[in-house]
């Protein structure tokens, strides 16, 4: 399960995975940014916060993560992994190789410096 907020005026999408994976949250971040995509252009950012990856639920939980991220990768200017997962900094560095954005590491506790960060996006 994940839950989200979606600032508008930041152009910033926050998500917090809570539980395994599935597919349908991945449905629910797609019908809450495809619209503001579609009206903006693009995401300044996202924030992922969270203690540690909690896995997908079943492998149509990974399928709908990694098509997530196929079909939005090139509308989200900055990536930002707010957790203190030792698992964030091999997603980090796999990401920079699959991704158009750019993505930065932070603190569990540093959700507000994550978003200064992105309000520097050019």
């Amino acid at each position: 399960m994940i839950s989200f907020e979606l600032d508008e005026t930041a152009g910033v999408l926050t998500v917090r995975p809570e539980g395994k994976l599935e597919d349908r949250d991945f449905q629910s971040l797609a019908q809450a940014v495809d619209p503001f995509i579609d009206k903006k252009g693009h995401l300044s950012g996202l924030i992922i916060a969270t203690e540690k990856f909690p896995g997908w639920e079943n492998i149509s939980g990974m399928v709908g993560h990694m098509k997530f991220v196929r079909n939005h990768h090139r509308d989200i200017a900055r990536v930002a992994l707010v957790t203190d997962s030792k698992i964030a900094g091999v997603a980090e560095s796999l990401g920079k190789h699959f991704i158009r954005a750019t993505i930065k590491r932070f603190p569990a506790d540093a959700v507000g410096s994550a978003k200064d960060w992105i309000a520097q996006t050019p």
